[in-house]
């Protein structure tokens, strides 16, 4: 049976001075995972740096990136810093990558050659793999060359390298070039449809992609879903209601959560959608969604 897993974010917003004491809380509690979403324009930590920090403050907790973005940023020093957390905290790193920046005017931030987004974040994985992967890496691409390079020791457990997006480009590269994927403002029929879509694409690239690695993040609106959010979610996912993409309460998080085990997804990502004692919201979580986890 795949193992199903529920981590947590933080709520939008959660700058350094509430980030400060976070990852602890959530390991006392019990919590599988802590996810750090890449948004420049706020308050929120950067999910490199939040990492590293919630990394070297628990013992257990595992910390990934949901999503920060690749194209625009130098694979190799991206592999650099991830061998040297995952060194650090081994089986605790779970990076997560994504095309392009959820907000539009961060974009000029991940500079990429004009129209040229899609096939610099192909590139930059396939060289990300390599080096987190092999010694002595040379690569002569379009974008990225290097020569005979090593980035350090690599971790005795295989780093695992997931993949966000929703268009079926996205997902054809899930496919072809990620070990799992994380996908967010979907319905459970949408997710089954996106999950078979990169097994397909992972078939005829000769992979195969373990099948306890699709998962979501959702957003829990415990008092209504906000203008803001349902704007987000609608764009997201053009032509469906908020209420079917955010759920409003534990026990529709739950209820939302066990139809995508049925289509297929075991890993979960709950953020609070509402400003409140994130200790209170931890104590929640562990309640309600905890017993879904085998």
């Amino acid at each position: 049976m795949d193992k199903i897993r529920v981590g947590v974010a933080p709520g939008l917003g959660t700058g350094p001075a509430e980030f400060t004491g976070l990852a602890e809380l959530t390991e006392a509690a019990g919590v599988d995972s802590l996810w750090l979403s890449e948004v420049v324009y706020s308050p929120d930590v950067d999910p490199l740096i939040g990492m590293t920090h919630a990394l070297a403050r628990t013992e257990r907790l595992k910390v990934g990136t949901g999503v920060a973005i690749l194209p625009g940023r130098n694979p190799v020093l991206v592999a650099k810093q991830l061998v040297t957390l995952a060194g650090l905290a081994p089986k605790r790193v779970l990076p997560v990558f994504g095309l392009l920046p959820a907000q539009p005017a961060e974009r000029a931030l991940f500079p990429v050659p004009e129209g040229r987004r899609a096939a610099v974040f192909d590139e930059s994985l396939a060289l990300l793999r390599l080096l987190l992967e092999q010694d002595n890496v040379s690569f002569d691409g379009e974008f990225f060359q290097v020569d005979g390079v090593t980035i350090g020791p690599r971790p005795a457990k295989r780093l695992d390298v997931w993949l966000g997006g929703s268009a079926p480009a996205a997902l054809r590269r899930a496919g072809r070039l990620s070990d799992g994927w994380l996908g967010s403002f979907h319905t459970p029929e949408q997710s089954r449809a996106a999950r078979l879509a990169i097994q397909a694409a992972a078939a005829e690239a000769g992979r195969e992609i373990e099948s306890d690695h699709f998962g979501l993040s959702m957003v829990l609106a415990l008092h209504g879903i906000p203008e803001r959010l349902r704007a987000v979610a609608e764009q997201r996912n053009p032509g469906r209601p908020a209420a079917d993409l955010v759920p409003t309460s534990w026990a529709g998080a739950r209820r939302m959560i066990e139809q995508h085990i049925e289509a297929g997804l075991t890993k979960f990502v709950v953020r609070p959608g509402y400003s409140g004692d994130y200790r209170q919201f931890l104590d929640d979580f562990v309640r309600e969604l905890g017993p879904l986890q085998n």
